[in-house]
């Protein structure tokens, strides 16, 4: 993307120094008004004071009543207004005329305006003399009697009052050029600081980035949420939304605000590290997988993608079973066409009545392991489940087994739940067994033992297996998400059927507990519905 005209950091800088001119030359300008009218209201304070302390000063009145005979009165004005601030000190007389001044060539002369302090006040202002603009200042001058004889002006030139305010604002303008240097300093390293922050984007590039960042968040069917460092929500896609069942959920909130306690909220926050983590939700089965976020070499959070595998999962599951039920069918094929050619060789031989008990023993045995299921289970669907898993581990040298004691009448309502947790509990006791380095050489390999039992309203079903069992520091993490101690197989992950069976049963009000002594021992109590009467 070509960038046009100024970068972010020169308008910065330029609008932040802009704004520190303005704002200072409007802060000089009123503070140069204030402490003009200060001085001026200072110097007509001080004329004052001067003019009403030369008024009242003893023996003036008399030598200005007199005429002044010895010229006194100019020398007493000098004398006073080297003294004081004032740029001039005129006595005058009640008719006008001056007996000091700094000109001299004016004592003598009668001023142009009239006596005003004739009347006992003090006058005070700026005044437009014969020696320029000045603060003035007009005091009475009172004879022994108290009546006025004359007026004594004080005044300070404008030129006396503006060499002070020069030098005032001289250290104004040093103190403004100083803040102007902070202000320039200030703004470098606030343009600096967002630069660096925005990773020398420009305001254009940065609202093209996040319509795309948008269109793509929001385009695509994989959820999408990161964290910054501090582990606070910052990007969340609808499609995340769905899948994690989170709604209501804001950026801005940690993980522990949006998310339950479980694996999810582990691998979200990090805790749990690893690609293709699997977590099982209560509708689907996600793939996780959390990658740090880097940008100009710096870790600005995490961004966790979230992949639906739900329906890829259920069809690479009921492949496997069809593979497996496939395999048990050839072998049971390979196995009839044995005792076919059995009987085909007797029949030729001539042996019919060794042929037919040869028939009648093979019926024997193939009604015999049905019948023994079926009149323990009443629940055709869980009897045609244990008799497909017993011949599907027969396949693999595995024996399953009913335990004698148990007993369970035709259920009511979905059996699927039951049906879900027998079907993995027994896959995953196969598996282990046949798993098991030890067991090669023996015949059978091992032994699934399955117990059913039922009574008021509740099913319980315990699936044993003498396989290597269940390390004891691994029996609190076998029902966690993805977690197994088995190589995947057929493309299946792993860590799945159990996390499915403890999440089925704590949805269905049950629960579900494992041991593992001379072998793993999963114990479930599901709450179910009899219908009486059925065996």
């Amino acid at each position: 993307m070509q960038r046009k005209g100024m970068t972010l950091s020169a308008r910065i800088l330029v609008a932040t120094l802009g704004i520190i001119v303005v704002t200072m030359l409007v802060g000089l300008g009123l503070y140069s008004r204030l402490t003009s009218v200060a001085n001026d209201d200072q110097a007509v304070e001080q004329a004052r004071s001067v003019a009403v302390s030369l008024g009242d000063a003893p023996g003036l009145a008399e030598l200005v009543v007199a005429g002044d005979p010895h010229h006194q009165l100019p020398g007493l004005g000098e004398r006073v207004r080297r003294d004081s601030v004032a740029s001039y000190v005129v006595i005058i007389d009640r008719s006008g005329i001056r007996y000091s001044h700094p000109n001299a060539a004016l004592i003598g002369q009668r001023i142009e305006e009239p006596v005003v302090a004739l009347d006992g006040v003090v006058r005070t202002g700026i005044d437009v003399g014969s020696l320029g603009r000045s603060a003035n200042a007009r005091a009475p001058i009172v004879d022994a009697g108290g009546r006025p004889v004359g007026e004594v002006s004080v005044g300070i030139l404008e030129s006396e009052v503006g060499v002070r305010f020069t030098q005032q604002m001289g250290d104004i303008a040093l103190y403004t050029l100083l803040a102007l240097g902070l202000g320039v300093v200030a703004s470098l390293v606030l343009s600096r600081a967002i630069t660096r922050a925005t990773f020398d984007l420009e305001p254009a590039e940065i609202v093209a980035l996040v319509q795309e960042r948008e269109a793509m968040l929001h385009g695509i069917r994989e959820g999408v949420l990161a964290v910054d460092t501090l582990g606070r929500l910052n990007v969340l896609n609808e499609e995340a939304r769905r899948l994690l069942a989170i709604p209501a959920a804001r950026l801005g909130q940690q993980p522990s605000d949006f998310l339950p306690e479980g694996q999810l909220r582990r691998i979200v926050a990090g805790e749990v590290n690893g690609p293709d983590l699997v977590v099982v939700t209560d509708e689907n089965l996600l793939v996780l997988n959390r990658m740090p976020v880097i940008v100009a070499g710096r870790n600005i959070g995490w961004v966790v993608t979230i992949r639906d595998r739900t329906e890829l999962e259920a069809l690479v599951r009921q492949l496997d079973a069809v593979e497996g039920l496939t395999t048990a069918l050839r072998a049971q094929e390979h196995e009839f066409a044995n005792r076919l050619h059995v009987l085909s060789v007797l029949l030729e031989l001539g042996e019919f009545d060794e042929a037919a008990g040869y028939s009648r023993r093979l019926q024997s045995e193939t009604a015999l392991a049905s019948e023994d299921v079926r009149s323990r289970i009443g629940s055709p669907v869980i009897a045609a489940l244990v008799i497909a898993k017993t011949a599907v581990a027969a396949e693999r040298d595995v024996v399953i087994r009913v335990d004698p004691g148990s007993r369970l009448g035709h259920l009511e309502g979905d059996n699927m739940p039951v049906v879900t947790v027998l079907g993995n509990l027994v896959d995953n006791a196969v598996d282990a067994i046949a798993g098991d380095p030890a067991s090669v050489g023996r015949h059978p390999r091992g032994t699934v033992t399955i117990a059913l039992a039922h009574s008021e309203g509740s099913l319980r079903l315990v699936v044993t297996d003498d396989g290597p069992g269940i390390p004891a520091d691994h029996l609190a993490e076998v029902f966690v998400d993805g977690f197994s101690t088995k190589e995947p197989r057929s493309g299946m992950r792993r860590g799945v059927g159990l996390a499915l069976v403890h999440r089925l049963v704590t949805r269905c009000g049950g629960a579900i507990t494992v041991g593992s002594t001379g072998g793993a021992r999963f114990d479930v109590v599901l709450p179910l519905r009899e219908r009486e009467g059925v065996p």
